[in-house]
């Protein structure tokens, strides 16, 4: 059976878009090595889902009862997890903006940390429900905020992604990492060299 592929991108800067073009090179990568993969694309930016609201998080009980437009959402909702749900490795495209993942990145996060669908509470604590998923994150970054650097602290962009995955069980994450794009286009380019060396490393699908 063809594996699944779910691509999704985030960045705002469309073909000017670092994480973009990593985040295609992943899937090309993937791909030569299973080309009957199939790979649903969903683009953040051109088609963003909408950040959680009040009225949404009181319709999920009764859905019919409610207007068009929130049906629509929770509809897009279920869409959403069920993409997810259905991927087997899903590749996202993660700029750092003012430290963080962008906001379109965080409202489809949103949708796919469910209670009941991908996470539950216990006695003992919370319990991720999903496994055997594979995820592989393209990280771009003006600066530089690694461990070992001054700017470490900073970082709510990495370790914010690999705790939300890993509290719903995720724990197969990789990171292919372009930092200092600001920096230098010199500095720009090598990290980018870097990147697709890192990209020819990753195991295949």
């Amino acid at each position: 059976m063809p594996k699944q592929v779910l691509l999704i991108d985030s960045s705002i800067v469309g073909d000017a878009s670092i994480t973009r073009h990593v985040s295609s090179e992943i899937v090309s990568h993937l791909r030569q090595a299973s080309p009957d993969a199939i790979v649903h694309h969903r683009d953040l930016a051109t088609e963003p889902v909408p950040h959680l609201s009040g009225a949404y998080l009181a319709a999920q009980s009764a859905p019919s009862l409610h207007e068009h437009d929130l049906q629509h959402d929770l509809a897009l909702s279920a869409r959403v997890l069920e993409e997810f749900l259905a991927a087997d490795i899903v590749v996202i495209g993660a700029p750092m903006y003012n430290f963080t993942i962008p906001t379109q990145l965080k409202a489809w996060i949103d949708r796919i940390l469910v209670a009941g669908k991908t996470f539950r509470y216990t006695e003992s604590g919370a319990e991720g429900l999903v496994s055997g998923k594979r995820v592989i994150v393209a990280s771009a970054r003006g600066g530089f905020y690694g461990a070992e650097t001054p700017l470490a602290m900073l970082d709510h962009q990495e370790p914010l992604l690999r705790s939300l995955f890993g509290f719903i069980g995720v724990t197969d994450i990789d990171f292919i990492r372009v930092e200092g794009v600001a920096i230098s286009p010199e500095q720009r380019s090598k990290s980018l060299e870097r990147a697709k060396c890192d990209i020819g490393a990753l195991r295949p699908i």
